[in-house]
């Protein structure tokens, strides 16, 4: 997921060592910026994983482009029959070596795993109350689809967890960003996909729990290999829901647990608590004063604006405010006319509120008025006839008549 242009710059300046995945591999090597065939150690790691995501061609043909004269190791936590057969075709004289204590099993003996028969709607609580249990340390949670991935995250995070996501549908940016993290403490509770949390190496992962049933018993020991590595213990703890118990007695079958039917568990069963080791009376969620706070401090913002609200209703109610300002108009017919307007509006509101004998005493005072006076108001009462001589004019003016002057 990251530009060319970095890792070619990097390439130009000369590297010793070069990680990637098949395909970028491949196409550097075509654009002449990475040459393969000086390459004296190859790696191949998560062999079965690249095989289960089709990488098997791409690796052949970078086999195919690298000498033959190199050291070549592969690292796999499964060996299927298709990368039994691609370390006979292209490692000469392999050398198997197994990274377990003798006679152990594919389920990691120091890993004690618990699985349980849980309701869909009840398995956020009770992840909430494994991750409080005594001794819980760095802690991942596997699930099969990136929606559930991140919908798990959110929900931990409101319950006050420090929790991080890696999926595919977040940038390779904000996946490293998480794993950063994670590594160096700043979260102590990873989410993520069976593909996204290929390649990961913490040390002191102390629980990891299946959120949902893996897809197989591949799955299932990819899954819980995460904790109890190099010698430590650890715990693993699967929830099947009632519609993955047919796919999990496949997985217990596989891998001979003998739990093909897990016991009915809720997040308020006694032997929950019992079994993980979690305190009596622990609560789904970690910051519930943070959050009592947060809603103390909304209803006091809500109340704080009630007055301000009920103050602003009360200006609204003054009706004599705004009719005036609308009633007042400043321009008529292009010209100013503030105090005719204001004695116009005078007038018609002493002619609502006046007997007929006022109107007869104000129309007598317009009537003794100067010739300045007349003549202002024949000049505004021209105005509108002017204003219909323009529209006449414009139409005449389009039929191809004269205008009339």
């Amino acid at each position: 997921g990251r530009p060319y242009e970095a890792q070619i710059s990097a390439l130009q300046k000369g590297v010793d060592v070069v990680v990637g995945t098949p395909g970028r591999l491949l196409d550097l090597a075509k654009q002449g910026h990475l040459i393969l065939g000086k390459i004296g150690v190859l790696v191949l790691d998560e062999a079965d994983e690249m095989l289960d995501l089709g990488f098997l061609p791409d690796i052949e043909r970078i086999l195919g482009m690298v000498p033959d004269k190199r050291q070549t190791m592969l690292f796999s936590a499964t060996m299927p029959g298709p990368i039994i057969t691609l370390a006979r075709t292209f490692l000469t004289q392999p050398t198997h070596i197994r990274a377990e204590e003798a006679e152990s099993s594919a389920v990691h003996d120091l890993t004690a795993q618990h699985i349980y028969r849980a309701h869909a709607l009840d398995k956020v609580e009770m992840v909430s109350k494994v991750l409080q249990a005594n001794g819980r340390g760095a802690t991942m949670i596997f699930t099969r689809t990136k929606r559930t991935a991140q919908k798990v995250a959110d929900e931990l995070l409101e319950r006050g967890f420090a929790v991080g996501a890696v999926h595919g549908d977040l940038g390779q940016i904000q996946r490293e960003k998480a794993l950063k993290k994670f590594r160096t403490g700043g979260i102590d509770v990873l989410v993520a996909t069976d593909v996204a949390a290929r390649g990961i190496d913490i040390d002191d992962v102390t629980h990891v729990i299946n959120y949902q049933c893996p897809e197989d018993e591949k799955t299932y020991v990819h899954r819980i290999g995460r904790t109890g590595r190099a010698g430590r213990t650890g715990i693993a703890v699967t929830l099947v829901d009632w519609d993955d118990i047919p796919r999990w007695k496949l997985i217990d079958k596989a891998l001979g647990l003998d739990i093909p039917d897990p016991v009915e568990t809720y997040s308020s069963s006694p032997h929950l608590f019992e079994e993980l080791d979690i305190p009596t009376g622990v609560a789904g969620s970690v910051k519930k004063t943070n959050v009592e706070h947060k809603a103390e401090k909304s209803t006091a913002d809500a109340s704080a604006a009630a007055p301000a609200d009920d103050s602003a209703s009360a200006e609204s109610d003054k009706p004599a405010t705004p009719r005036r300002s609308r009633s007042r108009r400043r321009t008529r017919a292009g010209q100013t006319a503030s105090g005719h307007t204001e004695s116009a509006g005078d007038t018609t509101a002493a002619g609502d509120t006046t007997a007929a004998g006022d109107q007869a005493a104000t129309a007598s005072a317009e009537a003794s008025g100067s010739d300045a006076g007349s003549d202002q108001d024949g000049g505004e009462a021209s105005a509108p006839r002017k204003r219909r001589r323009r529209r006449r004019s414009t139409a005449s003016a389009a039929s191809g008549q004269p205008a009339a002057e």
